[in-house]
């Protein structure tokens, strides 16, 4: 779809064929007539085919309650199909004018602890108030209304990066919103109770008014309630999606709609497995945060976006031509970072490139965050290197359109055991369950082994090796799924803090890792969680630094790869973990009797096996370590 996205107009060179998108958000509000003109000349130079416009412009479409202004953006839209640049139209309700927060401070967000966010920044409404909602849809169905069946128009884009500032509001809006939703999800304050352990701590309610949002309490608030409070924050923005995207396909049924998400460093709050299918397309926005894993995370991001897109080609909405602005030290990239940077979410998936923004600004909170044109102007390096992507997207067209092939191995990826697994009153603080999965991830990369990010809605068995990282929460149908793909021959991989709670956040009794105590054929009593700095050595030569388990082997057949070598667990099995050029993969997949891939010839052994040999014919050429631990007498290779 992305990639015929421009057959709905003619392109700079007049070929309506699929291509790769090129381009980035526009915004001309902010320069005078005379620039635009300059701005299109450039785009056709640079090879851009399609911009984002009007994010941020709802308090020059409507300055007044009853009044509307689309002069200005008549004239943007008509001078952009003039030129072949197809236009993906922004609903414009991200961030609400003056005169609407003037007249209605009620839909300001509230935080935990009872400030209000009050104006000046952006994105500054409540997802569940009635009023902004009111205003909201009103200006998307104007926009709609006027611009139908304008020729450049080929894409809507609601709202923008929902859930960057206000994911979580704690208004008395939220409390009501969330009093409905969890009506809806148990019915009974009875269910209700049961859910949340409320017998605990004095909390049984008895009445529905008596529930509130998580706000700020004398001690830990109720760790179900704060789970719930997620789920719930990351539903009522995907309701916010729904509505203004109902009002699009009633106008206009014919134009795609889609929002960018925000599949990059810790932002959690939004469930985009769970947004996925409110889209027509996927879109994203991914920042480099610099640091000794950076192009791996950029990796791993563009991997997961294209998990959540199930595989199929997605867009990249926004990304940086060099420096950001909000980080502590904002470096530039490199020269090559450029083009190396977005070809990498090609790679992944991405049939579109674009960036945050065209123009760099002059003024405002980003005046000093890169753009495709810089305040350098046209007579840049910067434009040079985006002027050669451009050339070298277009040379590209042939892959747009392509799904990626399934690799053998998967990483799976949670949302809920990432908002579980991350509470508080915990074993311990120091768990960051993205950067676990990044680890596993970087190790396979050092690997040369390729990995799909995948999330618990995928079909797991198109993967012949399985890796849960902190697989945290598992339901009892998760954990039949799982059971059923070791049971299939799937190698399943999991780590320490796996499988400990259900749905509700309660603890499967009997020992850990509870819902996958029988599938490992192990027990662990009691948690070992390190402090910071202590470390502790394995027989193998790894050493841990964030967490032990006291491991009991309970079923005939498991195998142990290795053992606790110091520290209080000393000769106790030990759990797998990512290295930089050894990955051990077989604590058990499955039951004993089950059927498995074990017996297989050659490179299928390569995951059963922690040690390599030298007769395998993949082995790639330069390393030093064989590569595989079953290759037949007779030398051949079934991989």
């Amino acid at each position: 779809m992305i990639s015929t996205l421009l057959s709905r107009t003619a392109g700079p060179d007049g070929d309506p064929a699929p291509r790769l998108v090129y381009g980035a958000d526009y915004n001309p509000e902010q320069w005078p007539r005379t620039v635009w003109e300059e701005d299109v000349r450039l785009m056709r130079e640079a090879g851009v085919n399609l911009v984002s416009v009007g994010i941020f412009s709802w308090a020059l479409l409507q300055p007044a309650e009853d009044t509307y202004d689309f002069a200005w953006l008549d004239e943007v839209m008509d001078l952009l199909h003039a030129h072949g640049i197809g236009v993906d139209l922004a609903t414009a309700t991200a961030s609400p004018p003056p005169w609407l927060t003037t007249a209605h401070p009620e839909i300001l967000p509230v935080t935990a602890t009872g400030e209000t966010l009050w104006p000046g920044a952006r994105q500054h409404w409540r997802p569940t108030s009635p009023v902004f909602r009111r205003y909201a849809l009103r200006l998307v169905r104007e926009l709609a209304s006027r611009y139908a069946g304008h020729p450049a128009l080929v894409a809507w884009h609601v709202n923008n990066e929902l859930g960057c500032h206000n994911v979580y509001d704690y208004s008395d809006d939220a409390a009501r919103a969330f009093r409905d939703w969890l009506r809806a999800r148990y019915t009974t304050l009875d269910a209700l109770n049961s859910a949340w352990g409320t017998a605990f701590w004095s909390q049984r309610y008895t009445d529905w008014e008596q529930i509130l949002p998580p706000r700020l309490a004398a001690s830990h608030p109720n760790p179900t309630q704060q789970l719930d409070f997620k789920r719930f924050s990351s539903d009522a923005l995907k309701d916010h999606l729904r509505a203004e995207r109902e009002i699009l396909r009633e106008l206009t049924p014919d134009v795609p709609v889609t929002t960018n998400f925000m599949v990059t460093g810790g932002t959690k709050g939004m469930n985009y497995p769970d947004w996925a299918g409110e889209v027509d397309f996927v879109s994203n926005d991914h920042y480099v945060h610099p640091g000794p894993q950076d192009r791996d995370e950029l990796s791993f991001s563009a991997n997961l976006t294209s998990g959540i897109s199930g595989g199929r080609p997605w867009f990249l909405m926004e990304h940086s031509t060099s420096a950001v602005n909000w980080q502590p030290v904002n470096v530039p990239k490199a020269p090559g970072d450029l083009a190396r940077d977005a070809l990498l979410h090609v790679a992944h998936g991405a049939d579109a490139v674009c960036y945050f923004q065209w123009r760099q600004s002059a003024a405002g909170a980003e005046k000093y965050h890169s753009a495709m044109v810089p305040h350098a102007g046209a007579d840049s390096e910067l434009f040079r290197a985006v002027t050669a992507l451009g050339a070298t997207l277009k040379d590209l067209a042939p892959v747009a359109g392509t799904e990626r092939e399934p690799a053998r191995v998967g990483i799976l990826y949670d949302w809920e055991s990432w908002w579980a697994s991350e509470q508080d009153s915990h074993p311990t603080s120091l768990l960051d369950y993205r950067q676990e999965a990044l680890d596993w991830y970087s190790a396979l990369l050092a690997l040369g082994i390729r990995a799909d990010l995948v999330t618990t809605r995928a079909d797991l068995h198109r993967h012949q090796v399985l890796i849960a990282p902190v697989l945290h929460m598992v339901t009892a149908d998760l954990a039949k799924t799982l059971t059923r793909y070791a049971e299939q021959g799937g190698h399943l991989i999991t780590t320490y803090f796996s499988g400990v709670v259900d749905e509700h956040d309660h603890v499967w009794l009997g020992g850990y890792p509870g819902a996958l105590r029988d599938l490992l054929g192990i027990r662990i009593e009691e948690f070992g969680p390190l402090l910071p700095g202590v470390g502790v050595e394995l027989d193998d030569g790894l050493t841990g630094s964030l967490w032990t388990d006291r491991i009991t082997v309970t079923a005939e057949g498991t195998e142990v790869l290795s053992r606790y070598r110091t520290g209080l667990q000393t000769g106790r099995p030990a759990p797998p973990s990512p290295a930089a050029r050894r990955v051990p993969v077989r604590p058990r997949t499955s039951p004993p009797g089950s059927a498995s891939r074990d017996s297989r010839p050659c490179c299928p052994g390569c995951w059963s096996r922690p040690v390599w040999t030298a007769n395998c014919p993949r082995r790639p050429a330069g390393w030093s370590s064989p590569w595989c631990g079953g290759a037949p007498a007779d030398g051949s290779c079934s991989w």
